[in-house]
């Protein structure tokens, strides 16, 4: 080939597509890395609720699969909970963050959650080439989980009452042989976050809670949190890339961490204290959020660790 033909080729490649290549070669030794490890994604919020985000999602599940990585779902569905409660005149309300869920909630919860939602993912991973099977935590007894005690203290009494949320649970045993059963067979497992107490009752679980601890009994690799924030901030706003646990209980003791962020990383510590690698807070609303945290040498969300930078 003589330089002449050297350069038409040259001038054929667009700069786009030298991007790509160089983003796939820079992908590879991560791809090579993470290969036969399992990372939990939990997936909701936005990422959920837009179609183009969905069908991206899908692809990049795919994607890590296909290159010889082990994805697990846990998917949440709140707002499509509230719509249908609405349209069924089921009248709903929350208790710090948490909806109170009784016979009949539960029930919608259930239908919800395990029914629709759970086999629109299955039906996207699916349709991106994977091969995913939809489960809710009473298959297989696969989320063993007791009623959820919260308590709150008056504050003209000062006494604690303790709060009736209802069928709402928590998380007490994870069947890991069921999942890494399923992942053994190159299948994808996409799990609603129901659980079932021990007399067959049904529980309404956070999503984020049953993913972190899905991740724990599998001691993945990662768990990543897919939510609508790009992560933790400081007090300036600033973005944070990296905490250890040990700084995490520091920012939330000074008021740095508050609200609704607090239990997620209370999620991320209690799986990385349960021998997860690492736990990631992260924008799902950003197309490939998934692969620009795990390919790309800065990753993307709050990574939290037993031996963050911070």
């Amino acid at each position: 080939m003589n330089k002449s033909d050297t350069s038409a080729i040259q001038t054929r490649v667009s700069d786009e597509l030298r991007a790509k290549t160089a983003t796939l070669a820079e992908a590879l030794p991560y791809m090579r890395m993470h290969a036969g490890q399992t990372f939990v994604v939990k997936y909701g919020g936005h990422a959920m609720g837009e179609e183009h985000l969905a069908h991206s999602f899908a692809r990049d599940i795919v994607l890590l699969r296909q290159v010889g990585m082990n994805p697990v779902v846990v998917h949440g569905g709140g707002p499509q909970i509230g719509k249908m409660l609405e349209r069924l005149k089921i009248k709903s309300e929350f208790v710090d963050g948490l909806r109170v869920t009784d016979q009949a909630t539960v029930e919608i919860v259930e239908m919800v959650l395990s029914g629709s939602i759970n086999k629109q993912i299955v039906s996207a991973i699916n349709g991106a080439g994977g091969k995913a099977i939809g489960l809710s935590g009473k298959d297989a007894n696969l989320v063993r989980a007791r009623r959820l005690r919260r308590t709150k203290r008056d504050p003209d009494s000062n006494i604690e009452k303790v709060l009736d949320l209802g069928f709402v649970g928590e998380p007490e045993r994870v069947e890991a042989q069921v999942i890494n059963d399923l992942v053994r067979s190159d299948i994808i497992p996409v799990i609603a976050p129901i659980g079932v107490g021990e007399r067959g009752e049904t529980y309404n679980i956070n999503a984020d809670t049953v993913a972190g601890a899905v991740a724990g009994a599998l001691k993945a690799k990662r768990l990543l949190l897919l939510t609508d924030v790009m992560g933790v901030l400081d007090k300036s706003r600033a973005f944070i890339p990296e905490l250890s646990v040990k700084r995490t209980r520091e920012l939330i003791a000074d008021g740095t961490i508050s609200g609704g962020m607090i239990p997620k990383v209370e999620t991320c510590i209690a799986a990385v204290e349960q021998g997860v690698d690492g736990a990631v807070i992260m924008d799902g609303r950003v197309p490939n959020a998934v692969l620009l945290e795990l390919f790309t040498p800065p990753g993307f969300g709050t990574r939290i660790s037993m031996s963050g930078a911070q």
